[in-house]
């Protein structure tokens, strides 16, 4: 028996515990890349201040990479703990990338993190340099491997269901590596990283050049993250659109869900800029569209059409039924492992096995399942609109903003004006929140538009939880959400600190004062002769 209470409860946790992780990933993959640039610099000029650039960011990038590695190791255990029939389900194929990021990323970026630290007077400047290099290649690997187990669960490729052994098992690695959804979310997740990191060193550097305090590293660095963030934040635009265009490929519902598209339209499809969408009539009201503009990006094309929600549904409806002869055919290969007749019929079936699994969720047996149930189970299809619909427009809103910020501080920083508008140094302080919270959003997209999916098309995901109690599932997510509060509180407390000490403060070399003027200057000669 399914206690949904503790399906939702273990989705409640495993989402607090990935939101409260990824506030600390993007950024650790932003720095690890700046950090490179800077030191890159410094190895090329042979300048001072280049090195206390590094060296000071590099500090508040070991703080954030400490706490994101104290959060993310959890959430590996709750595969275990909370999804226990999923990892035995699935766990041959998404345990594989998983393995991979462990033995190859996360030891090589925690291994040269360390040299990163310790190794500035022990070895030469182009070894610490690769040093940093492989720290940013570590992180990235990271982000590979991550993406790929996860993009499996939006488009699973390269496995194949073993009605012996009752789970999924992986066929090809190789097609499961360049799943495409795999390498659209990586080149998207870790260039929107990138950003996180330009705006956090923008944000920071004005708060110095407000404070007039560093201002020749402020001045620098926000030149750097200028540079540096309008390449990554139109890398962003252009591999969303990317991202789009898979999903409208090979994720046709979240497409539809996320345009509020209830009905087909004829091609090429328009774009949605804003409604309010009515989940009790299936309607937007009010809405404002760009004519074709859904079309280009979903189908690349102006012929084929993107397919409602209510054309999906009644594809669904028949995947489902046929899904409900697959479980019925798979009980009795179960009892008949070697009827050639059941294997040929349960393989006409196999494909829609998944959502068949969907109407355990309203009758013990698919296979007696009445055509209401069947209709119940094909809407169950539908991701909250609503939720997708608002959270995919805000995400966009914040990245035109960020493009319309980045390409203020290049230009203002190209002609060497940041510190006389003071407008703008306020504008970047303020704006530090914004990609983090695009950054949430875009995770919320993605997850929350797979479900009712685990593994999209072939586990439910109330099917994934494990059977505990309730209650130790409430202890555990009031436990994580306290735990997870105190650390966020530690690391902004830590940065807050560092960042007010500054790069002086770090007692890494003595504070630079102000210089005595040399008596033979000319500026000092006509000081003097103006006395």
């Amino acid at each position: 028996m399914i206690d949904y209470a503790v399906v939702a409860l273990s989705r409640a946790q495993f989402a607090l515990t990935a939101l409260y992780h990824f506030l600390f990933v993007p950024l650790t993959l932003g720095l690890s890349m700046i950090l490179v640039i800077m030191e890159s610099v410094y190895v090329m000029t042979g300048r001072e201040i280049w090195k206390r650039m590094t060296r000071f960011w590099g500090v508040l990038f070991g703080i954030n990479f400490a706490m994101g590695v104290a959060t993310g190791i959890t959430m590996e255990f709750q595969f275990g703990t909370n999804w226990a029939y999923y990892s035995h389900y699935v766990g041959d194929i998404f345990g594989t990338p998983l393995a991979l990021e462990g033995a190859m990323a996360f030891f090589l970026e925690s291994t040269m993190v360390g040299l990163f630290f310790f190794g500035w007077d022990r070895i030469s400047r182009v070894a610490h340099l690769i040093v940093t290099a492989c720290v940013a290649l570590g992180s990235s690997l990271s982000a590979l491997w991550i993406l790929v187990a996860n993009a499996w669960m939006q488009y699973p490729v390269g496995a194949g269901f073993n009605y012996r052994t009752m789970r999924m098992e992986l066929l090809s690695f190789k097609t499961v590596f360049f799943n495409p959804v795999a390498q659209a979310k990586f080149v998207h997740t870790v260039a929107a990283g990138y950003v996180v990191g330009s705006v956090f060193v923008l944000a920071v550097s004005a708060w110095y050049l407000l404070q007039g305090r560093n201002v020749e590293i402020a001045r620098r660095s926000m030149a750097v993250a200028a540079s540096f963030g309008l390449a990554c934040v139109l890398s962003v635009v252009v591999l969303g659109d990317e991202s789009g265009y898979v999903a409208g490929e090979n994720q046709k519902m979240k497409v539809a869900a996320i345009e509020a598209e209830w009905h087909t339209q004829k091609p090429p499809a328009k774009f949605t800029l804003f409604g309010i969408p009515d989940l009790k009539e299936h309607v937007t009201h009010d809405e404002i569209d760009v004519p074709w503009a859904l079309g280009l990006i979903a189908t690349r094309s102006t012929d084929k059409p993107v397919l409602g929600i209510y054309d999906l549904v009644a594809a669904n409806r028949v995947k489902i039924a046929s899904g409900a002869e697959a479980y019925a055919t798979l009980k009795a290969l179960r009892a008949n492992p070697e009827d050639a007749a059941l294997r040929a019929r349960f393989a006409a079936h196999q494909a829609d096995l998944g959502y068949g699994l969907l109407l355990l969720r309203y009758v013990p047996d698919p296979a007696a399942a009445t055509p209401q149930q069947i209709e119940a189970a094909a809407w169950s299809t539908v991701p909250n609109v609503l939720v997708l619909f608002w959270s995919f427009r805000m995400m966009v809103g914040i990245g035109l903003f960020l493009i319309a910020l980045f390409a203020t501080a290049f230009y203002l920083a190209s002609r060497h004006v940041v510190t006389q508008n003071r407008w703008f140094l306020r504008v970047a302080f303020w704006s530090l929140p914004l990609p983090w919270i695009a950054a949430e959003l875009g995770w919320v997209v993605a997850e929350y538009g797979r479900q009712p999916w685990a593994i999209d098309g072939v586990l439910p995901t109330f099917l994934g939880a494990s059977p505990v109690p309730a209650t130790e599932v409430w202890l555990s997510l009031i436990g994580f959400a306290v735990f997870y509060s105190a650390l966020a509180v530690v690391d902004v407390f830590l940065l807050v600190r560092t960042i007010r000490r500054g790069p002086d403060g770090l007692g890494f070399w003595p504070p630079e004062r102000p210089q005595p003027a040399d008596p033979h200057e000319p500026a000092a000669v006509t000081a003097r002769a103006g006395h």
